[in-house]
C-alpha cells in the first residue's frame, strides 16, 4: 500500500518508456499495484461481465494535444448532426446511491437500471455489443472499449460497456448529453457521487453514464442502456 504514495507523474513516465522498449518484459517486472482500483476487474467474484485480463498493450498517455484532438473529433461527430447544446451544470442530488465502479456487483448495475434481477443470469460478454449500441447511447469517436456485455431480450435489453476516452471529461459528458436530448430522452447532470449522465424515456427506457479519471491521464466512462420495452 505504501507504494501507493509514489509520484503519479514520474511513474507513468518511466512506465510508457519501459513498455515502449519491450512490453512484455516490462508487464512481468511492473503489474500494476493493487493500490490501483481499476485491477478490481480481475476478481471477477461479483462481476457483471468478465474478460481474460490481456496482455501488454502499449501505455496511452492522455498528452494536450492528443486531449485537443479528442475533443475535435468528438464536436465534429456531433455538428454533422446538428447544433451541439450547451452542457447545463450539475443539478442537485444523486442520480444513484452509489458510485458504479469496478467494484460494482452485477446486481447493483442492474438496480441502477432500473432492470428485473433475473436478467443477471442472461448477462454475457461480447465486444461485439459495444458496436451494437442505439444512437442515444453510442460511445464516441476514439473510445478504447475496455469491456462489453449486456442482454437482450423483451425485459432484459441491456448494454454494459467501459470505455477509455483520450478527450477530456466536459467533453465526454457533452457528447452524451447531446446524444441523449436528440434521442428524446429527459436528461440531467449530476457531480456527486461521480460526474454522471442520467437519462431516461418511455416505456423504462434509461440511459447511465458515469465518469471517473482513469489511469495516465484518460476518461474512463460506464455507460449502461436499458432499451425501453415492447
Amino acid at each position: 500500500m505504501a507504494a501507493a504514495c509514489a509520484d503519479p507523474a514520474a511513474e507513468v513516465a518511466q512506465n510508457t518508456a519501459l513498455i515502449a522498449r519491450d512490453p512484455v518484459i516490462a508487464r512481468a517486472l511492473h503489474d500494476p499495484l493493487m493500490s490501483d482500483p481499476d485491477l478490481a476487474s480481475r476478481n471477477e467474484a461479483n462481476a457483471a461481465i468478465g474478460f481474460v485480463d490481456s496482455g501488454a498493450l502499449p501505455v496511452i498517455t492522455a498528452s494536450p494535444e492528443m486531449a485537443s484532438k479528442a475533443r475535435e473529433a468528438l464536436r465534429l461527430d456531433l455538428l454533422e448532426r446538428g447544433s451541439i447544446p450547451e452542457l447545463p451544470p450539475p443539478a442537485r442530488g444523486v442520480a444513484s446511491g452509489q458510485e458504479l465502479g469496478p467494484l460494482t456487483s452485477a446486481a447493483e448495475l442492474l438496480a441502477a437500471m432500473g432492470a428485473p434481477a433475473v436478467c443477471e443470469n442472461q448477462l454475457i460478454e461480447d465486444f461485439a455489443l459495444a458496436a451494437d449500441l442505439p444512437r442515444v447511447a453510442a460511445i464516441p469517436p476514439g473510445a478504447m472499449v475496455m469491456q462489453a456485455g449486456g442482454a437482450n431480450g423483451e425485459t432484459c435489453g441491456l448494454r454494459i460497456i467501459r470505455y477509455h476516452s483520450v478527450a477530456p471529461p466536459e467533453d465526454v459528458l457533452q457528447y452524451h448529453y447531446t446524444e441523449a436530448l436528440r434521442g428524446g430522452l429527459r436528461v440531467l447532470r449530476f457531480s456527486k457521487p461521480e460526474d454522471i449522465i442520467a437519462a431516461t424515456g418511455e416505456g423504462g427506457e434509461t440511459l447511465l453514464v458515469h465518469l471517473r479519471p482513469a489511469a495516465t491521464g484518460l476518461s474512463g466512462v460506464l455507460v449502461l442502456y436499458r432499451a425501453p420495452s415492447e
